[in-house]
């Protein structure tokens, strides 16, 4: 059974490097694709590891801080320009909008597909939309500016027959709704073969939570508790925590603390200063308090399995 797949395309933060892109994610459904943020240089990732902008059913920007957004403006013409005719949905702040019709107007592009627009304004936790068996929810993160993080949850799902034991039995296709339900199988000779053999369970369900730029904050930590995955930014080692502070950011150690507080699974750092050419250290410092810690690069792929 497929399984949600999640692709880093970058995780540096404001300043450029050569050696790591502003932050983009791309996270794969079984038959579309959504973008969460889009900074500098994102269609070019796309092409590096051959992810297919027509796949993108959605786009989720989580702030107006460049390093998260600039590469839209080039991806959206680029759309355009490949004669993409799919409406393609855009959540973010509303003021993106606004740069993005004035950036049209002033280009005289006329887009040959629909976007369509979902502001984001909430002070709490909200539902915004429904992808692909997953329930999707915006939160506020504790940035400079508005920002939200975006927490994509897995519905439950039934689970599938066993076409061995289909065989096995006899079973004809007018009791497999009854089986799939939950209902037992009754034999021509009154047997009762039970339901747990007959199917093979699901996976459990999975949910994937993305905090991209906040400083540690219990609010934050109550909006993805229990989640499965969690990808938090971790911009500074614990040395430099005023330094944190003062830009309304994260160290990797506080990244690892939201992570043991919200009970999750497991932990992606990221969008990490340019002073870190390597992430050895924050991956230890995390480590040091999360063991199950893993620091992001650019083309890391994961499989979001629970």
């Amino acid at each position: 059974m497929f399984r949600p797949e999640l692709f880093i395309l970058g995780c540096g933060s404001a300043t450029p490097t050569t050696y790591r892109n502003p932050t983009a994610q791309l996270l794969r459904f079984e038959s579309a694709d959504v973008l969460i943020d889009c900074g500098e240089g994102t269609q070019m990732q796309l092409l590096k590891h051959k992810l297919k902008s027509s796949r993108i059913h959605s786009i989720f920007i989580s702030h107006l801080h460049g390093d998260h957004y600039l590469g839209l403006q080039g991806l959206l013409s680029s759309m355009h320009l490949l004669g993409r005719k799919q409406a393609l949905h855009l959540y973010g702040p509303a003021a993106l909008f606004k740069l993005l019709d004035l950036q049209f107007e002033l280009s005289e592009t006329d887009l040959r597909y629909s976007l369509v627009y979902h502001a984001i304004d909430c002070e709490s936790k909200q539902h915004i939309a429904e992808l692909e068996g997953f329930d999707v929810y915006t939160f506020p993160l504790n940035h400079r500016i508005p920002c939200f993080g975006f927490q994509f949850i897995e519905k439950p799902k039934g689970g599938n027959l066993r076409m061995d034991r289909v065989a096995q039995y006899r079973i004809p296709v007018s009791e497999f709704k009854n089986i799939k339900a939950g209902g037992d199988f009754i034999t021509a000779n009154q047997s009762i073969i039970p339901n747990s053999l007959l199917i093979k369970p699901a996976p459990a369900p999975v949910s994937y939570a993305y905090c991209s730029d906040t400083a540690y904050d219990e609010a934050v930590i109550k909006a993805v508790q229990g989640t499965t995955w969690l990808y938090h930014e971790a911009t500074f080692l614990h040395e430099l925590k005023n330094r944190a502070i003062e830009t309304f950011h994260s160290t990797a150690l506080e990244a690892a603390l939201a992570a043991k507080s919200a009970h999750v699974e497991r932990l992606i750092i990221g969008h990490f200063s340019s002073r870190y050419r390597e992430t050895e250290l924050l991956e230890m410092e995390a480590k040091s308090v999360f063991p199950n810690t893993q620091a992001a690069y650019d083309g890391l792929k994961v499989i979001l399995d629970a």
